[in-house]
């Protein structure tokens, strides 16, 4: 399986994982801090961002992570757990970035980035105890994670980044102004200042915003409107919220209301398949929907109660999403 299709799980994972959290009355917003900006390469494919706080509200919302999360993230996720960090408070924020590598083509790799108030000495002194080394990169520190093969360094008392050695050396090349990094990036800078303000959000860039739809749209997507608009979507960003039941809000951005136009009709044709040929619970979800567009952006809005998501969930539609 390609990595772009685990990396889509893992934004199917997170948007699931919110949806079924049990948060305060007042909204969480999960924002990147300017070191965690400048430790994204410039090249990034997709950034998800997410409260954690809230994911740790709901068992049912962790054990369903547990269950779809990509082979990948959960080997970050665990490596954090046995370095002695206490997730449930340590960490407030946490984020994926999927960046291309200077050799272009499908290669992409993964880091993860941690912000929360961490207990640097407590950590220090654990990885004392326990006579964890670090190397030296540059005079960036890197902490092995147990016997996972990941590394973790510290950018500041409330941020982390950790992933790969051959994953995070690239990001912390990007951090020391050694490389281009996301400050440079003004096109996924402008995708973040619309959503940055919510409990979970995504930003995609146009091979992001291509594989994310041709997902979205299956066997819709080997039709010729589509095949002639996919090389004009531009990006992409999509937010959840999950207070009084469940919102999804997903815009495309296009480079003209033709385009829009066209990439909604393709999409409402979907859904009307989908419709037509599913299953009631997916007649629901697909009546849950509305597909329009506005000034040159595809948006998709979805709107439902929680017991409504969550026989969704169950459904094959859900299923051959995450697959």
């Amino acid at each position: 399986m390609k990595f772009h299709t685990r990396f889509a799980r893992l934004a199917v994972s997170s948007v699931l994982t919110a949806a079924c959290a049990t948060l305060a009355p007042m909204a969480l917003a999960a924002q990147l801090d300017s070191d965690a900006r400048t430790a994204i390469p410039h090249d990034v494919q997709q950034i998800i961002v997410v409260d954690y706080r809230a994911m740790q509200n709901s068992p049912a919302a962790m054990d369903l992570k547990s269950r779809i999360l990509p082979p990948e993230l959960k080997q970050l996720e665990q490596a954090l757990k046995i370095s002695g960090f206490n997730e449930n408070h340590d960490v407030e924020e946490l984020a994926f970035a999927a960046y291309r590598t200077s050799g272009g083509g499908d290669a992409v790799k993964i880091v993860g980035i941690a912000q929360g108030q961490f207990s640097l000495q407590d950590i220090l002194a654990t990885f004392k105890k326990n006579k964890v080394k670090a190397t030296l990169y540059r005079t960036n520190k890197l902490y092995p994670m147990g016997a996972s093969g990941m590394v973790v360094t510290f950018l500041n008392p409330t941020t982390m980044v950790f992933g790969s050695s051959d994953a995070i050396k690239p990001a912390l090349d990007a951090r020391d102004g050694i490389a281009p990094n996301l400050l440079t990036n003004q096109e996924m800078l402008g995708q973040m200042g619309g959503v940055d303000s919510e409990p979970l959000w995504s930003i995609l860039d146009q091979k992001g915003t291509q594989y994310m739809m041709r997902g979205l749209l299956g066997e819709a997507s080997q039709l010729t409107d589509y095949e002639q608009v996919k090389k004009r979507l531009l990006g992409s960003r999509y937010t959840m919220n999950f207070q009084n039941g469940v919102k999804f809000s997903l815009d495309v951005a296009t480079p003209d209301t033709f385009t829009a136009a066209t990439l909604s009709s393709v999409l409402n044709a979907a859904a009307m398949y989908k419709k037509v040929s599913g299953s009631a619970t997916e007649k629901q979800a697909v009546d849950s929907t509305t597909i329009d567009s506005s000034a040159g952006e595809l948006e998709v809005r979805f709107a439902a109660s929680d017991s409504q998501f969550s026989s969704l969930l169950q459904s094959p539609l859900f299923q051959s999403v995450v697959r």
